[in-house]
């Protein structure tokens, strides 16, 4: 059924303004599993952002007027039309971003709840009645920015874009959004049909894949008044800096070096399952992905055994062949990093127990012991199939090396005993904290944000939202203008 929609693929080197417009400039879309092209996308440049900036703040002053009831209707009928299309998107999301069906169907299952939860927000009450004098009505009422950025990646391009463009929209904002060109369709374009099909008015959602001169002007022109940016600590920091100089409030959701903790008490068939599934979902490409084993050193061996049958008996392929576990990883430079840190660890001193090898974009799943503070697969985060294990023996050298880090993004802690998992817990410095669970931990109805350099402090989601995409407005109200002494 994909085909159906690539075919007629009206994006093809093109944006979005509500209209397909056609772009200068177009580069090919690759899908990673074959190597072959998937289709063809527009290259925006920073007069194309400006362009969509000026149409999309015209756009915002006329949707502050719809009544909230029929923007809470768009919402649904295109949540309605993704669920409509639901297989063929997740196919869709699987091909282009080199991730399993259940993954693109995981994708599309958020993205239709954000588009409920966005309906369910333009009918929230949005101020507060203030204490004043009798003679006064004062309130305080959220105001939109005016017209937000989205910044996003290509790992979860769909889930990473909709949670910010939805919200943003419902509380009153356009937005204008720069998916990552290795995926426009699962990062804007497929959201692009299903708000044309729900008849959003045109300018309200903009669509420009660019590369980091597009992304430096939503941070630059003075229409964009937030932007939302998920990806790197690296580009995460250019964007805070270049937001900051221009005065423009930024949500930075970046990247981790998460720790899950595996005590000696642990049931370690089921510490074995949460490890593989927290290093290697989606090929490791996930932010808060269980970056670092931390297990007590009177089970390691055993735990390490099961681990690596696991990694050993994990399928790797082309995604929508079938009973695939991992896929590839997006492109060759990223593979190329994955094998020079797992190359460099063991050159450190750590022993390879499996994996490490790869072919062509499929990188198979790895197993690092001995991995101590100081060896790259410690420090740094790698985006790949990789399970680094490092022992302890002490609740508190336990704590020492998860805080060992400039990150603060996922930790998990694994007990039989709650109350000293979450005692480790909760001195550990994160945004994100799960007991008795894996550190690749999410719902679009919690606030979702690191600490260090994994964010600045802000959340996206669930009760943040409001917060995010508004501001406050005070007013206050008299009958008549009182008399001053001046």
């Amino acid at each position: 059924m994909t085909n159906s929609i690539l075919n007629a693929a009206p994006w093809k080197g093109a944006f979005y303004n509500g209209d397909w417009v056609s772009a200068s400039a177009t580069i090919p879309v690759y899908e990673p599993a074959t190597g072959d092209i998937l289709t063809e996308t527009g290259m925006a440049g920073a007069e194309d952002i400006q362009t969509a900036a000026t149409y999309a703040a015209k756009a915002q002053r006329e949707w502050i007027k719809v009544p909230p009831r029929e923007r809470a209707a768009i919402f649904l009928k295109a949540a309605d039309y993704l669920q409509r299309h639901f297989d063929e998107f997740a196919e869709l999301i699987a091909r282009e971003t080199g991730g399993i069906i259940p993954k693109g169907q995981h994708e599309m299952r958020e993205a239709i709840l954000l588009l409920q939860l966005a309906s369910g927000m333009t009918l929230q009450p949005d101020g507060l009645t203030l204490a004043s004098t009798p003679d006064r009505m004062s309130y305080a009422r959220r105001i939109p920015h005016g017209v937000v950025g989205v910044i996003s990646p290509f790992n979860f391009p769909l889930i990473l874009s909709i949670r910010s463009i939805a919200p943003a929209l419902a509380t009153g904002n356009a937005v204008v959004t720069k998916p990552d060109p290795q995926t426009p369709l699962t990062g804007g374009y497929l959201l692009a049909l299903a708000f044309e099909d729900a008849g959003l008015p045109k300018g309200l959602y903009q669509v420009l894949p660019g590369a980091a001169e597009a992304g430096a002007a939503i941070c630059e022109v003075p229409e964009i008044g937030m932007v939302a940016f998920t990806g790197s600590t690296a580009a995460g920091r250019r964007v805070g800096e270049t937001c900051g100089r221009n005065l423009k409030k930024v949500a930075l959701e970046l990247g981790g070096k998460s720790s899950l903790i595996v005590l000696e008490d642990a049931d370690l068939d089921l510490a074995a399952s949460n490890i593989a599934w927290g290093a290697y979902m989606h090929q490791g490409q996930i932010c808060m992905a269980s970056g670092r084993i931390l297990v007590q050193e009177s089970i390691a061996a055993e735990l390490t055994a099961k681990i690596v049958e696991k990694a050993k008996h994990l399928p790797v392929g082309n995604p929508t062949s079938g009973q695939v576990a991992l896929g590839p990883l997006i492109n060759k430079n990223q593979l190329q990093k994955v094998d020079e840190i797992v190359q460099d660890t063991v050159n450190a001193g750590a022993k390879l127990e499996t994996g490490g090898q790869y072919e062509a974009l499929f990188y198979a799943p790895t197993v690092l012991t001995g991995v101590k503070p100081g060896m790259r697969s410690f420090d740094e985060e790698i985006f790949g199939p990789v399970v680094s294990i490092t022992t302890f023996n002490t609740d508190a050298e336990a704590i020492e090396l998860a805080n060992n880090t400039e990150y603060g993004l996922a930790g998990a802690v694994i007990s039989a005993n709650i109350g000293r998992a979450k005692a480790i817990g909760d001195q550990l410095h994160v945004g994100l904290m799960h007991i008795n669970d894996q550190t690749v931990n999410d719902e679009c109805i919690n606030p979702f944000g690191g600490c260090g350099i994994s964010g600045n402090g802000t959340s996206v989601c669930g009760p943040s939202d409001w917060d995010t995409y508004t501001h406050w407005q005070w007013v206050t109200v008299k009958n008549t203008p009182p008399q001053y002494p001046f």
